[in-house]
């Protein structure tokens, strides 16, 4: 692995934990301003840290506590100032709404290296599902 990967997981790491910790300003500094975000929620792409930012406010509000985020299978790319990762994670907590609820979601990162700082410059969710018959 090299030092630029080890850098891109720790990065990921970071957002992971302010994730969990409903810490928005800390998630937000991983993300570029021109973020474009791809959700699995209406209205499905967020352009910009001030929709991402109110996206991920939603999303903690859904929750009684903090959100149980597990990465699984990270895998990383790194080509100059240019990264992309791919991982599940395990999304689990209790919902506002009295329901224990735990959910597979895959994610898709692209990340750019400015002034030595690693930032998000475009994100993709996705949930899987099974479709009958195929």
């Amino acid at each position: 692995m090299t030092s630029s990967e080890s850098e891109v997981r720790a990065f990921l790491e970071g957002r992971v934990d302010a994730a969990q910790k409903k810490d928005i300003d800390r998630l937000m500094s991983h993300y570029a301003d021109g973020i474009v975000y791809f959700d699995v929620v209406p209205p499905l792409r967020f352009a910009g840290a001030d929709d991402v930012r109110r996206n991920f406010l939603r999303w903690f509000d859904s929750y009684e506590g903090p959100i149980g985020l597990e990465t699984h299978e990270l895998n990383v790319a790194v080509s100059g100032d240019v990264a992309f990762a791919h991982m599940l994670h395990l999304d689990s907590g209790t919902r506002k709404i009295a329901l224990e609820s735990e959910v597979w979601v895959r994610s898709t990162v692209c990340c750019r290296r400015s002034n030595g700082q690693w930032l998000i410059t475009h994100e993709h969710i996705s949930v899987p599902i099974s479709i009958p018959g195929h």
